[in-house]
């Protein structure tokens, strides 16, 4: 079976995946930090990004990478500093990716790269119709200005003969953290809260949906390019916070609006994504194909309740 190499494979999403990608079949190799044993039949070789050092036999026993590798951008607040390593996480570790597929043989056939729908700024009258499509240009502010970086730092592996594939993910809802994990802090104490008006559109993806996805990518040749990676059915924050409350305390909670000034105190800079509408399609990846197990919010949060 095909080695894949992943990036990134220790957050939210490489750990979900790294255990599908074994279930069907897959070596996975993790690039990390430092050099680590083997663990549960997965393999670890290092790799430096500020160093821009990285284990060249891994690379040439790959045959796709996986390229998740970034700094959380809900992590820290967004200092100077902090702004910076979110950008220069992903364009040096895909410079780094670039620069060992070109100056060594390998038989790595596709790339597969993580982007976000921050690409995107706030709901327009054409989105808010159909919602933003692939084609559709990137925000000014700074996280749709990270996404063009990060994106564009990521396409001269194209030039060296491999497929790249873009998923443009949504908020993904996961158990094991995420922002699921912060919707659900408040509500532990009876609280629901909505973010500023509430009537922000959220566009989430299952935890579930985004590693079939990268799977589906893997196994059909014919995807290349960006794709939305988001559920059918994009709702308002409002919705998402009540919905949840319902499922975690049935009656017995209380709907309390955070004021959008107090996001801004609160978040500084990074209220502005808080606070944003984004309503975008998945119309192309599903024309491509992937049928999503979870395309409801009703359905993705039953499922994540009872797991």
């Amino acid at each position: 079976m095909a080695t894949i190499l992943i990036t990134g494979g220790t957050g939210l999403i490489g750990t979900a995946l790294s255990k599908l990608l074994q279930q069907r079949g897959y070596d996975v190799i993790i690039l990390s930090r430092s050099v680590r044993p083997p663990a549960d039949g997965i393999r670890y070789a290092a790799w430096n990004i500020e160093e821009q050092t990285i284990d060249i036999p891994a690379i040439q026993q790959a045959d796709h990478i996986i390229h998740l590798a970034g700094a959380n951008v809900a992590g820290k607040r967004w200092t100077k500093k902090y702004k910076q390593e979110i950008v220069e996480s992903r364009t040096r570790s895909a410079a780094l990716l670039v620069k060992a597929l070109r100056e060594n043989p390998n038989k790595v056939q596709s790339v597969l790269s993580s982007s976000g729908i921050g690409y995107y700024g706030n709901d327009n009258p054409q989105s808010k119709q159909r919602g933003f499509i692939e084609t559709d240009p990137a925000d000014e502010g700074f996280l749709g200005q990270t996404c063009v970086q990060w994106e564009q730092s990521i396409q001269p592996v194209q030039a060296l003969g491999k497929r790249l594939v873009t998923f443009r993910t949504g908020i993904v809802l996961d158990n094991n953290g995420g922002a699921l994990q912060e919707f659900r802090k408040p509500l532990h104490a009876g609280i629901a809260a909505i973010l500023g008006s509430g009537k922000q559109i959220v566009s989430w993806i299952h935890i579930d949906d985004i590693c079939r996805l990268y799977c589906h990518a893997i196994e059909n040749t014919s995807l290349n390019g960006v794709y939305n990676a988001v559920a059918h059915q994009p709702v308002n924050n409002r919705t998402l916070v009540l919905e949840l409350a319902k499922r975690m305390r049935g009656k017995f909670y209380i709907p309390l609006y955070v004021p959008a000034f107090a996001l801004k105190l609160a978040l500084g800079e990074m209220s502005i994504e808080v606070l944003k509408s984004a309503n975008v399609s998945n119309e192309k990846i599903r024309h491509a194909g992937f049928k999503f197990l979870y395309p409801s919010l009703e359905a993705a949060l039953n499922q994540l309740r009872n797991a």
